[in-house]
C-alpha cells in the first residue's frame, strides 16, 4: 500500500464514528472500501506499520482536527506507560526518551499527553511531554492555551498561584477545586456555577486518546 493510502484510511476513522479501528479496518475497508484499496494489508500488519506515520498525521490532526475555544475550557493530563515497573531497566525502544513520573495512580515510565477540549468535547490542544514534567509546566501551559480566552478548569494537579497570575494576565481565569486547608476566594455569586463546570471536567476524561492518536 502507498503512504497516501495508509493515511486516508488512518484519516477516515478518525473522521467517522467508528468504535474500534479493527472493526473499521476488516469490515469497512477491506469489505466496502475493497475497489479503492485492493492492494490492503492484514490488519496485523497495518497496526504494526501506522506507527510510522505518526508524525505526518499528528500535523494533520494538529492543523485540521481541532475545534474552537467557547470560552469556557478544560484541562487535563493522562500517562502513557511504555512498559510495566518491574520492566523498566530491560525497555530500550524508549530508553533515554522516557522518564519516570508520578500520577494520581502511582509511578510510572513513560510519557504525558497533555490535553485541552471544550465544553462540547472538542480538542483545543494537545502537547507530549516526558513522564517527569510537572502538569503546571510554565512553558508547556503557555502553548497550550495560546488560543485560549474566558475560563479555563483543571483539577488539583493546576492549583498555582503563580499559573494562576500568569494565565490571567493572558485574559484566562484558571479555575480549580481547592484543598481543604485553603479558602475559598472566588466571588460567593459565582459559586454554583463554577461547581457546576467543575463537575463537567469529566468531559476531556471521557475522551479516549484512541480518537486522537
Amino acid at each position: 500500500m502507498s503512504d497516501a493510502e495508509i493515511l486516508t484510511i488512518m484519516i477516515g476513522f478518525h473522521l467517522g464514528h467508528h468504535k474500534t479501528f479493527k472493526h473499521y479496518y476488516q469490515n469497512f475497508v477491506c469489505e466496502y472500501w475493497k475497489d479503492l484499496f485492493p492492494k490492503t494489508l492484514s490488519y496485523s500488519r497495518f497496526v504494526e506499520i501506522k506507527h510510522r506515520y505518526f508524525l505526518v498525521f499528528f500535523l494533520f490532526l494538529k492543523q485540521k482536527c481541532l475545534g474552537k475555544c467557547t470560552g469556557i475550557s478544560f484541562i487535563d493530563s493522562t500517562t502513557l506507560k511504555v512498559c510495566k515497573n518491574q520492566r523498566i531497566h530491560n525497555h530500550k525502544v524508549f530508553k533515554g526518551i522516557a522518564e519516570r513520573g508520578k500520577s494520581s495512580m502511582g509511578w510510572f515510565y513513560g510519557f504525558k499527553l497533555h490535553l485541552v477540549c471544550n465544553e462540547k468535547g472538542e480538542l483545543l490542544a494537545f502537547y507530549l511531554t516526558k513522564g517527569n514534567v510537572d502538569d503546571r509546566n510554565p512553558k508547556h501551559i503557555k502553548k497550550l492555551t495560546e488560543q485560549l480566552f474566558g475560563k479555563l478548569f483543571g483539577d488539583k494537579g493546576y492549583l498555582s498561584k503563580a499559573l494562576w497570575q500568569m494565565l490571567f494576565s493572558d485574559g484566562i481565569q484558571l479555575f480549580t477545586k481547592l484543598r481543604k486547608n485553603m479558602k475559598n476566594h472566588l466571588n460567593v455569586l459565582w459559586e454554583k456555577t463554577k461547581k457546576f463546570l467543575l463537575r463537567k471536567r469529566a468531559i476531556i476524561e471521557m475522551q479516549s486518546i484512541r480518537e486522537y492518536l
